[in-house]
């Protein structure tokens, strides 16, 4: 199933160089949270660097050449433009703010495009507070809002909100280990997801040999799984996410089970495009949502047929999901055999089998053919 939806924000944030009100340069763009679009391909010339930590939009701009950068180790002052796509998350999106006016060099711009529906009137103000007054206009409905080239940036409040976006530890109980590393912004990092706890408590302790947490997030099924399973041999983690994959490494390091040297691989993979490997078991919390607020049912579905590809003959999928997202057809398409383990506070948990290997008929000795010529 194709999924196409419009990017207004990423069409408003250009819509100030179409009207004339803002200059493009020569060159020195930075593009913080960039997405491929119409509107791109209309305004970019010469080089683009950006930072995209979502694989599948990180690989779409690629392939049209944006110069992809990591956003904790950007260059201080080397950009005459800046442009912004926030998250929603309030610590992570002050934090890209805080980033880009860092990043700006002296006389530049940077230019923030937030919907109306997702904070807009907040990152604006906050932009403000960091360089002062700012100039604003709507399109499509979203606010685009940009510094002037003589700001004065706060760079206490910038330091400040730069801070709100490190990795933290969270003490919890309720993880192996008593705790885990996060950063706001990636999914549940600030706790445990009451849907990925149901699958951990009713994850069977004889899942055995390859097995691969799709979907991974900051890494807790995946600690769950080494901690409750001891006749796993190696544990694969995919994760579309580069933020949370690299917490998921950090909370793996040292983890409750780790004494039996399980390997762990750790892949920044887009798993609805398919994995190459082959697993024994996988567990997966799949997410139904990408860079939009909209559900995605799709993106489940495409996990589950990733699923019942990389499984191996008499494999098992452990699956939560929302009780309401249309997941039949795909489980019984891809598994000979489904059953829903529990349902619980709008959580399903899934245990999909697939088909076992089938043995080819043993060939019975015969007498042998007469040449009938």
């Amino acid at each position: 199933m194709s999924y196409t939806s419009r990017d207004v924000a990423l069409d408003a944030l250009f819509y100030p160089f179409s009207a004339g009100l803002l200059q493009w340069p020569a060159e020195g763009v930075l593009f913080l949270r960039a997405r491929e679009g119409a509107a791109l391909h209309a305004q970019r010339s010469g080089g683009l660097a950006g930072t995209q930590p979502f694989k599948p939009e990180a690989e779409r701009l690629a392939r049209i050449g944006v110069d992809l950068i990591d956003e904790d180790t950007l260059p201080a002052g080397g950009f005459p433009l800046v442009l912004v796509l926030p998250p929603r998350q309030r610590e992570e999106a002050r934090a890209l703010l805080a980033k880009a006016c860092a990043a700006v060099a002296e006389g530049g711009v940077v230019v923030v495009s937030v919907p109306n529906d997702e904070g807009a009137k907040s990152r604006e103000a906050d932009l403000r507070q960091l360089a002062g007054q700012v100039s604003v206009v709507s399109k499509h409905h979203c606010r685009v809002f940009w510094t002037a080239p003589d700001a004065a940036i706060d760079t206490a409040l910038q330091a400040q909100w730069a801070r709100g976006d490190v990795s933290r530890r969270i003490t919890s109980a309720d993880v192996p280990g008593g705790g885990f590393q996060t950063r706001p912004g990636v999914f549940a990092w600030d706790r445990v997801d009451a849907a990925s706890a149901m699958l951990a408590a009713a994850l069977p302790g004889d899942l055995h040999g390859r097995v691969a947490d799709f979907g991974a997030g900051w890494g807790y099924l995946a600690l769950e799984v080494l901690a409750r399973c001891t006749q796993v041999t190696s544990l694969d983690l995919y994760e579309a996410d580069a933020r949370a994959l690299a917490l998921a490494k950090a909370n793996l390091a040292g983890a409750p089970g780790s004494e039996r040297n399980v390997p762990v691989n750790f892949h920044w993979q887009d798993v609805a495009a398919g994995v190459s490997e082959r697993f024994d078991a996988i567990v997966c919390n799949p997410p139904f949502h990408a860079l939009g607020r909209g559900d995605r049912p799709d993106i489940g579905r495409a996990f589950i047929d990733a699923a019942a590809q990389a499984l191996n003959p008499g494999g098992r999928l452990w699956l939560v999901a929302n009780r309401h997202l249309p997941y039949e057809e795909a489980l019984a398409d891809g598994f000979a055999k489904v059953v829903i383990v529990a349902q619980q506070g709008g959580f399903k948990i899934v245990q999909a089998t697939k088909a076992a290997a089938v043995r080819a008929a043993p060939v019975r000795a015969g007498k042998p053919m007469r040449n009938r010529r």
